[in-house]
């Protein structure tokens, strides 16, 4: 199963850049530098898929104390975090030309710092508390109260005044987007969202097979 998500991921990702760079038109207004979209919506998108199984998977330790629910926990966490990081990189190389600036206090971009400090303490966490039971609960604390920066980054377009963009897809009603770069996206978005998978399903494997060896 493990090998197979590999193999999926890796398609979809040869698949969304064929999309990406060979099928999707160049824009209109911004030009290739907005094909870069095309990797830091997908890495958005995960993220929020990631730390939303945080916070689920963490309330369910919580209630059950199951083993497999802290594992998920912890793999969906790291992998958020890796996930919001390249998403913050290619948002910054995205807004030198188009803002004219790499970095800006802006609302969506503090908060989505915000949400990557919080899950980097979450890993923090983790590793500084020697005890598993303990560090594994006041870690599903922490990544349910995290769980909570999520919307605010999300809707933080709405509720302030923002140089970033509203979102296009993620929204009620129609999507104003090209046939082909909407495509394009999608199919970069499942990639992406396969990649997540190997890699959450790789790291849990990892921490059981830990597990074991020290019981």
């Amino acid at each position: 199963m493990t090998r197979a998500l590999g193999w999926l991921a890796t398609l979809g990702l040869i698949g969304g850049l064929v999309m990406g760079f060979g099928v999707a038109p160049r824009e209109v207004t911004q030009g290739n530098v907005q094909r870069i979209m095309y990797l830091h919506v997908p890495t958005a998108w995960v993220a929020y898929l990631a730390f939303g199984i945080v916070f689920f998977a963490s309330i369910g330790y919580l209630w059950t104390r199951s083993d497999a629910a802290d594992r998920l926990a912890r793999a969906s966490a790291e992998a958020g975090v890796i996930f919001t990081g390249v998403t913050i990189t290619a948002g910054s190389i995205w807004g030198k030309p188009t803002w004219g600036t790499w970095w800006t206090w802006d609302a969506r971009l503090t908060s989505a710092a915000i949400m990557f400090v919080m899950y980097l303490g979450y890993l923090l966490l983790r590793g500084i508390i020697e005890e598993p039971e303990q560090a594994a609960r006041y870690s599903a604390v922490l990544g349910i109260v995290a769980a909570l920066d999520v919307p605010l980054v999300h809707f933080s377009v709405y509720w302030w005044r923002t140089l970033h963009q509203p979102p296009t897809v993620m929204k009620p009603g129609p999507v104003n987007m090209p046939p082909a770069i909407l495509a394009a996206l999608l199919v970069n978005v499942v990639a992406f969202t396969l990649l997540y998978t190997y890699f959450v399903v790789k790291r849990v494997n990892t921490l059981r097979r830990e597990h074991e060896v020290l019981a």
